[in-house]
């Protein structure tokens, strides 16, 4: 698994596959996945973590199933842009998860993604319950949907203003 900059994701993308995004939490991991014109996040069912062995083998089948090709997955830093434990812990989770899964990944600051996806299903007016079954997926599909949108900008970005080389 090679860690890749979000400028190199169109050019590994594998024909009529999708991005997955990834919020890893303690005790679940969100999944969100793009549709094939890459517009569009959408979250998926969480998966309960157990061990590692077992995370890693559901979580790729859960990818091989979407069409995965290219994962995003949330870095979580500090407001002050640092790294802490928990950006440590999903470095190690993605070294690890490396060795059994060849596909690129791209990490995205996920700084408040989850109180941004909270507010979102609080406006929708959904149960304290509901909420927080489904919060890591939509903090999954707010990761994805902005490695999207900064996607779509460098496509526009490069179209509109060549560099000269």
């Amino acid at each position: 698994m090679a860690v890749v900059d979000i400028a190199e994701i169109k050019s590994l993308l594998l024909p009529n596959t999708v991005i997955a995004g990834l919020d890893l939490g303690t005790k679940t991991i969100g999944l969100a996945v793009s549709d094939l014109g890459l517009r569009f996040a959408t979250p998926r069912p969480v998966l309960k973590r157990t061990r590692f062995s077992d995370d890693a083998a559901a979580l790729a089948k859960m990818l091989d199933e979407a069409r995965c090709s290219v994962i995003i997955i949330g870095l979580p830093l500090n407001m002050d842009g640092t790294e802490g434990p928990r950006s440590q812990a999903t470095r190690a989770f993605v070294r690890n998860y490396g060795r059994g899964d060849a596909r690129p990944v791209v990490f995205w600051d996920e700084r408040l993604s989850t109180v941004a996806a909270e507010r979102t299903m609080i406006d929708a007016d959904l149960s304290r319950k509901k909420r927080a079954e489904r919060i890591d997926s939509a903090a999954a599909a707010f990761i994805l949907q902005g490695a999207l949108d900064r996607m779509r900008h460098l496509n526009t970005t490069a179209t509109n203003f060549p560099v000269d080389e």
